[in-house]
């Protein structure tokens, strides 16, 4: 059994009522909430009946004032208690109503939840998990890792107030993936980790770098299916490693849709993994726009196995 005891003032002075379990309208109760003692059991707690408005968990202990719980305010109107619970845990959330669009796979806590765009996964259930790592990537605007510098430890979606222009640049751990112009637009040049003193050494074709993000660690397997139209069209076939020459086994350089069922890979404009790089998380890519090319021609394609 559980049991809860809100008091109408702080310090849990006045008016108060206990509850043993859940309760869809406590204004009959009690005017105004100010502090919360809990004896046993686990507890949400609503600004508004029937289990409406802001929500607040609340834990054995004691709450001399709304604050202690994180309230927003001193109004409780109703309240829940959750059973115990000993399994495993596993959540998937998406960015998109009806359970579509990007999702990503949880089975711990996540300190720090990426943005919409770091929850890379698209309408086929993911396998293996993908987690959300911390990493390290430092940008310099001289070569040889001189002059202003500045370290990025997440997503960025804006850089140009930290540095003006990239000439060289340290990854001490994580797979990055950075962007010649904002909101992961442009030019896009995977890093691993380790050290680049001049943008050539990324392939880089300018030193202009303005947003990055992380690759999450991935462990499970490899998959995509690319086709030769939009939509899903035309002749396709299904990979699960490494194309050096797209044309030798394809028989043509043109992708207009992909399909990433699992893992994370490149799109490189030309055979052997030179010119433009396309990054592709899990998810589909109805046309060839939707990875940031303009043009459907690839000459080859590789998994990102290196995530440390």
């Amino acid at each position: 059994m559980g049991k809860i005891i809100f008091y109408e003032g702080r310090n849990f002075q006045g008016r108060h009522w206990e509850c043993s379990s859940d309760c869809m309208d406590t204004f009959k109760h009690f005017n105004c909430c100010n502090s919360i003692r809990v004896s046993g059991g686990h507890w949400v707690a609503h600004e508004k009946p029937h289990y409406m408005g802001y929500q607040y968990i609340i834990g054995p202990g004691e709450y001399p004032d709304y604050h202690n719980w994180m309230g927003f305010n001193n109004c409780v109107r109703s309240c829940q208690m959750y059973a115990p619970y000993r399994g495993s845990y596993k959540m998937r959330i998406y960015n998109r109503p009806d359970m579509m669009g990007h999702t990503m796979e949880f089975m711990d806590d996540c300190p720090n939840l990426p943005d919409p765009s770091r929850v890379y996964k698209g309408l086929v259930q993911p396998t293996e998990m993908y987690t959300v790592a911390m990493g390290k990537v430092i940008f310099y605007e001289e070569k040889n890792f001189q002059g202003r510098h500045y370290e990025c430890s997440g997503d960025c979606t804006e850089m140009q107030n930290h540095f003006t222009r990239c000439n060289s640049i340290k990854v001490d751990s994580g797979c990055w993936v950075a962007y010649e112009k904002p909101n992961y637009g442009g030019y896009q040049y995977m890093l691993n980790k380790g050290e680049y003193p001049d943008y050539q050494r990324w392939a880089g074709f300018n030193d202009c770098i303005r947003s990055c993000r992380m690759v999450p660690t991935y462990n499970g397997n490899y998959k995509m299916k690319i086709f030769e139209r939009s939509d899903f069209g035309g002749q396709n076939m299904e990979l699960s490693d490494d194309c050096p020459d797209l044309s030798e086994r394809f028989h043509t350089r043109d992708i207009s849709s992909v399909n990433v069922m699992e893992g994370y890979w490149i799109l490189h404009e030309h055979p052997h993994y030179r010119g433009r790089q396309f990054f592709l998380h899990p998810g589909e890519y109805r046309r060839h726009s939707e990875w940031g090319s303009n043009s459907p021609t690839i000459g080859s394609l590789r998994r990102i196995t290196d995530l440390n």
